[in-house]
């Protein structure tokens, strides 16, 4: 009864191995002393691809890539003859060949089972494919990471708690002048100019205990002092990291040498200009001013010679006469332009949206008489809508409008084309205002001029065509200072005879004045 009983639990622990074995996560194969395999587990079969069938009765090396494959029987000679094993006992990382010739990484650890009457190895798998890929794309992004800060042209220093230095990109080397070994597990406050460097321990101190931040999670422009004893400017701002047992600090580092010195190059030509401005105008005005009084007893006295000596005065006399008055005239004429000229921007108003095709259907509407004296031929595209200055808007396409039919060949009928394109000052930028310009063509095909003269065009008092054409010289001079007022210019393109193009370009938004 005793014998039934034992048989009976045999029997039942051998199930309980069989039922574990088979349902284990891991691969189990056993091979006998020669390296015939003589059971594999379901788990071992699915790993490999195989019907446990297909393997068993096989050498063990059909699941192994070369060179092992090839190596294998002379390993297991050495161990029988030497017992010294490279695996049984110990277990590594091996790479085995699945049915369909894939090879891939598990962990092998084999042990020796010495039964009653025979040797036999157990080997339990352990597939780490999965594993290896995760640690390949862990160190692809660590590399990434680790080049995206050793080539970062801003300098990257991370710190710990206590202000000590632990990292240092070559940028930030750079910066202040230093080699890595020079930085590394020094305070952070060597690399600050008095009062900062005695400040800054009692700072972290302080935001530790409060929390308080001045520069982490904000940024600021901040002075750093290089090796050479140069203290120069940069924009800081830090990020804390908290990583598992501990918390750091990264400050990233932007050099802004540069742009402070442009910034105080233009404070300085901006109080410079806004002077220079202010003179001009107030010169204007007063002279234009001052001149009108005595202008005015000029015209006054010559009505007065006309009306009541005219008669008395001998043909010279009344020639005289005419061309004083005719002077007089175009003399109060150059005066309300440079009066126009000074108001520009003394008298200017605030940008508001602006129809540019309404303001060019009133200037039209405005010139109807001498488009219809001249026949003139208006030609005209699409015009947007732009932050502008409505009357100076008007005032600018009066000009060169009136310019292009004035200036016209005779016996030709003028044509005067009027177009507008988009135009960015740098591809992508679009955020700041001024990077997108309207750019307005207005061309003519009158008597044109020679471009050696561009630059003598835009001057007040500029006439290249002496007396035959009325006007001061100031159109075009109010013409470009209304385009510079509006974040562009004016230039114009051509050639004696062949008709004249003014090319207009305008900022379609503006800074808040």
């Amino acid at each position: 009864m005793e014998e039934q009983q034992n048989s009976s639990n045999n029997i039942d622990s051998q199930a309980r191995l069989k039922a574990i074995i088979d349902t284990a996560i891991d691969g189990i194969i056993t091979i006998d002393n020669r390296g015939v395999v003589e059971t594999m587990n379901p788990a071992a079969a699915r790993i490999f691809g195989y019907q446990p069938e297909e393997v068993i009765g096989n050498n063990i090396k059909i699941l192994m890539p070369e060179p092992d494959r090839s190596l294998h029987d002379v390993y297991i000679e050495n161990y029988h003859q030497t017992g010294i094993g490279q695996i049984i006992g110990i277990g590594r990382e091996v790479l085995g060949k699945k049915k369909d010739g894939t090879i891939f990484p598990f962990l092998l650890s084999i042990s020796e089972v010495r039964l009653h009457d025979k040797q036999i190895f157990t080997g339990i798998i352990h597939d780490i494919t999965e594993q290896k890929k995760t640690e390949a794309a862990l160190r692809e992004s660590e590399n990434k990471f680790n080049s995206i800060i050793k080539t970062a042209v801003d300098g990257i220093i991370t710190i710990n708690t206590r202000g000590l230095i632990e990292m240092v990109n070559p940028s930030a080397e750079k910066l202040f002048g230093y080699e890595e070994h020079e930085l590394i597990g020094h305070n952070i406050s060597m690399l600050m100019p008095e009062p900062d460097s005695s400040h800054h321990d009692a700072y972290m101190e302080r935001y530790h205990h409060t929390g308080e931040a001045h520069i982490i999670g904000i940024g600021r422009e901040v002075s750093g002092l290089r090796k050479d004893g140069s203290i120069f400017p940069f924009f800081l701002s830090i990020s804390e990291v908290q990583l598992a047992d501990r918390k750091v600090y990264t400050g990233f580092v932007h050099d802004i040498t540069q742009q402070k010195v442009s910034e105080e190059r233009l404070r300085r030509y901006a109080a410079e200009l806004e002077r220079s401005n202010r003179e001009l105008q107030d010169f204007a005005y007063v002279s234009s001013h001052d001149l009108q009084e005595p202008l005015r007893k000029i015209q006054a006295f010559g009505d007065r010679l006309k009306t009541k000596e005219y008669d008395k005065l001998s043909d010279q006399g009344k020639d005289y006469i005419d061309r004083m008055l005719n002077a007089a005239a175009r003399m109060q004429n150059l005066i309300n332009d440079l009066l126009d000229f000074s108001r520009v921007t003394s008298k200017s108003k605030a940008f508001v949206k602006v129809k540019l095709d309404k303001i060019l259907t009133e200037v039209l509407s405005d010139l109807e008489v001498t488009i219809e004296q001249t026949g003139a031929v208006i030609e005209r595209t699409p015009l947007p809508t732009i932050e502008a200055e409505p009357t100076q808007m008007r005032q600018l396409f009066q000009n060169l409008i009136s310019n292009a039919i004035k200036f016209r060949k005779e016996g030709v009928t003028p044509v005067v084309r009027i177009s507008a394109q988009m135009v960015q000052r740098h591809a992508h930028l679009t955020a700041t205002p001024g990077d997108e310009l309207v750019e307005i063509s207005i061309e003519d095909n009158g008597i044109g001029f020679d471009e050696k003269y561009l630059d003598r065009i835009f001057n007040i008092f500029q006439r290249l065509e002496g007396q035959k054409y009325e006007g001061s010289g100031i159109g075009l001079a109010v013409c470009r200072k209304i385009a510079v007022r509006h974040g562009g210019d004016i230039t114009a393109r051509s050639k004696p005879g062949e008709g004249t193009r003014f090319i207009i370009t305008l900022a379609k938004k503006h800074l808040q004045e």
